[in-house]
């Protein structure tokens, strides 16, 4: 038998992770702790709690943990048990939509340049998200009418190039008719100018373009001269701010009485060069920094597009261990901050309005929807609870049917069963 009282007084104080379960030994929630002994045991003291808390805490039957050498690795394992638990009572990350990132496969010798909409840790080179498709296909449309790189998505050797060969579009790696050295200044050119570095490719393309001049060739000299032009011109169609960093993600929140909406800005070479939004229902009485502390860990666990910078409104509580956990997995400093005022400021502000204005449009969408049904049904007042049932059987046999609720504007996942 589980004596709650007798396991808190053998905490130690020391750093790790705690994890609660309910009486079916189901995980409830996940946390990290500087000090297992004094973290655990203030979800039991008699104060003031919010209600979410307190229904955690009164489903708790017994709880474990797990003791780490410093608050980083403790960091880490919060995040992976969060992820191969998905807690009921913790910040769950639902990625109910996935954007385009251009992907450049850098462990091919010649690599290719696509559109995708799968991130994984295979050694390729993600840029984005690209909130708007158009623009992802727009910009893989001019670096495939720019720059002369493969257009098949798997190279194989063939005895003759392709037609993109012919018409001036591939430099043909399939039959060797280009070195991996001279194919790679392409795509290092095309990965600044996906990062943003524009500055530093029109330089070395004018250095380039007068070279090519003097030696009085000056068929290849307009060329350049048209590749400068172009990549200003596409430049000049993200440009949105003058914020000098190279990549910054900047993150807002809003919240109403049914859900929290955060959205996240991709800021690349001043650049703003997409937008993501999320959703989470039955937070509205979790503190905003810790909706954002568990919004943070989990956005960028498995994420290889971690910036230099994040912006938030607030201040978190692990602030330097998330900070040193993504500066390792970067390689490189990554900092949190919470600007007060100038340019930065405002995109935080900016972020903040367009989750406000998702949240508010997302919600009169599900309204009105509601009230054409309920004009459509002839009902006095809105529907608050709608059942739906599929049945389906093989020739009047193995006959099988399915319920699913929503109630006051979402979806009730208890009560969805296989009947």
């Amino acid at each position: 038998m589980f004596n709650i009282e007798e396991e808190l007084k053998k905490l130690p104080a020391k750093p790790g992770v705690y994890v609660m379960r309910d009486k079916d030994n189901n995980i409830i929630y996940v946390g990290k702790a500087v000090s297992l002994k004094n973290r655990v045991r203030q979800y039991f003291r008699k104060t003031n709690k919010p209600e979410r808390i307190k229904k955690m805490v009164s489903l708790i039957d017994h709880f474990e943990y797990i003791v780490v050498d410093n608050e980083a690795e403790a960091l880490i394992l919060e995040c992976n048990l969060i992820k191969k638990n998905r807690p009921k009572f913790n910040v769950l990350l639902k990625d109910d939509k996935t954007y385009p990132y251009i992907k450049i496969d850098m462990k091919s010798d010649f690599p290719g340049v696509f559109i995708t909409r799968r991130i994984i840790n295979d050694g390729s080179k993600y840029f984005g998200p690209y909130a708007n498709p158009g623009s992802a296909k727009e910009m893989i449309d001019f670096i495939k009418g720019r720059y002369k790189i493969r257009q098949c998505r798997v190279l194989k050797e063939r005895t003759r190039p392709c037609l993109n060969y012919h018409i001036g579009r591939c430099l043909a790696p399939c039959v060797g008719n280009v070195s991996k050295e001279e194919y790679g200044k392409q795509v290092k050119e095309i990965i600044d100018l996906l990062d943003g570095k524009i500055d530093k490719i029109i330089k070395e393309l004018k250095v380039e373009m007068e070279k090519a001049s003097k030696k009085l060739d000056y068929e290849k000299a307009a060329m350049i001269r048209d590749r400068i032009i172009a990549i200003e011109r596409v430049s000049e169609k993200q440009k949105v701010s003058n914020i000098s960093e190279n990549s910054i993600d900047v993150i807002g929140i809003a919240k109403s009485e049914l859900q929290v909406c955060i959205e996240i800005f991709f800021v690349r070479g001043s650049k703003m060069i997409g937008r993501e939004h999320y959703f989470y229902q039955d937070l509205k009485d979790m503190d905003d920094k810790e909706i954002l502390s568990g919004f943070i860990k989990q956005y960028y666990l498995d994420n290889p597009n971690i910036p230099s910078k994040i912006m938030i409104r607030e201040e978190i509580e692990d602030k330097e261990a998330i900070e040193g956990w993504l500066s390792t997995n970067l390689g490189k400093k990554v900092e949190i901050k919470t600007p007060k005022k100038g340019e930065k400021l405002r995109f935080v502000e900016m972020a903040e309005n367009n989750a406000k204005v998702t949240l508010e449009n997302k919600e009169k969408d599900k309204s009105e929807i509601l009230l054409e049904l309920k004009n459509i049904l002839g009902m006095d007042k809105l529907p608050r609870k709608i059942e739906t049932y599929d049945i389906s059987n093989i020739s009047g046999e193995y006959m099988v049917a399915g319920m699913c609720v929503m109630q006051d504007r979402g979806y009730k996942k208890k009560f969805i069963k296989k009947i």
